[in-house]
């Protein structure tokens, strides 16, 4: 990719790749001669209606972050897979394509699976079961962690021990396959960084931490949250939406962000979640990295 951005220069004509494509205005600002302090993932979400469309199948997506994108690791969204979690032979299949293009399988989102802080008892239990393939899944594709939501309906308080219970048992089955358990700020009261950190310091188990999305808030402080939430990260996520001329995130300011996170002490991969619709997924994908690039190299 700089080989190209340099290509470009050189034949002078960067400045109507700017004027053409706006969110590409800054492309040639990496140049690629430190490593980051980070490494990058490509969230599987990214491409959520390319897949839905039936435009590209799950077991192609090791191959697509590879090739397409230069990504050589992956965070696999269940949805896409929804019933093979105990199919080996297509499992096997799935680690053989990344096997194959040097891509290294991080973690697999988990939803649809029940409420890990149902307040009811058997409810709760039955959520904690059914995550126990996904465990085995992750574990079988060589990740190291599953992402979780810590979901329930009743005060945060209510919530909050019983969050603590799921999440506790979770990561107990999963704590001997060697997978974290990981809880992303998805929504309802997770959105909030000081009840989601909370919750982890109870579950209070090495395998068990956090998995922040720079966009997932709402009406909470994003750069708080995610500040509360490193401590516990395990992964983290790069939420995108939209580029200004500058090819800067709209509203989330990336270089205060990736501090945090690089105050944090966090040396993991940073996976990439473009959710905009103003860019393609492929090009919102393609900005999404450029800027983590990019301001990632300012801070390493």
């Amino acid at each position: 990719m700089t080989n190209r951005r340099a290509f470009l220069k050189h034949l002078g004509i960067g400045a109507l790749s700017v004027s053409v494509l706006p969110s590409m205005a800054l492309p040639m600002d990496f140049t690629g001669n430190k490593k980051l302090f980070f490494d990058i993932s490509l969230a599987e979400w990214s491409l959520h209606r390319t897949l839905f469309a039936k435009q590209l199948d799950n077991l192609d997506f090791p191959e697509t972050a590879a090739k397409k994108f230069g990504i050589h690791a992956v965070e696999y969204v269940n949805q896409f897979f929804k019933d093979k979690a105990k199919d080996k032979a297509y499992l096997g299949e799935l680690l053989q394509r990344a096997t194959d293009q040097g891509v290294k399988n991080i973690l697999i989102m988990v939803d649809g699976e029940g409420a890990l802080g149902a307040l009811d008892e058997k409810e709760r239990s039955q959520a904690v079961e059914n995550h126990y393939k996904w465990v085995e899944a992750a574990k079988f594709l060589g990740c190291h962690a599953i992402r979780v939501n810590a979901a329930g309906k009743g005060t945060p308080e209510e919530v909050q021990a019983a969050a603590i219970d799921g999440l506790g048992r979770l990561s107990e089955f999963a704590a001997p396959h060697g997978i974290s358990v990981i809880v992303e700020n998805h929504g309802g009261v997770s959105s909030h960084g000081d009840w989601l950190s909370a919750v982890l310091q109870g579950v209070g188990k090495a395998n068990c931490g956090s998995l922040p999305d720079f966009g997932n808030f709402y009406e909470y402080d994003r750069y708080q949250g995610v500040t509360e939430m490193m401590r516990f990260a395990k992964g983290v996520s790069a939420k995108t939406l939209g580029f200004n001329e500058q090819g800067d995130e709209a509203k989330i300011d990336y270089r205060r962000m990736l501090q945090i996170v690089k105050d944090a002490g966090y040396r993991g991969y940073v996976g990439i979640e473009y959710e905009g619709k103003e860019l393609s997924e492929e090009e919102g994908i393609k900005a999404t990295k450029r800027l983590l690039e990019r301001v990632g190299e300012e801070l390493s």
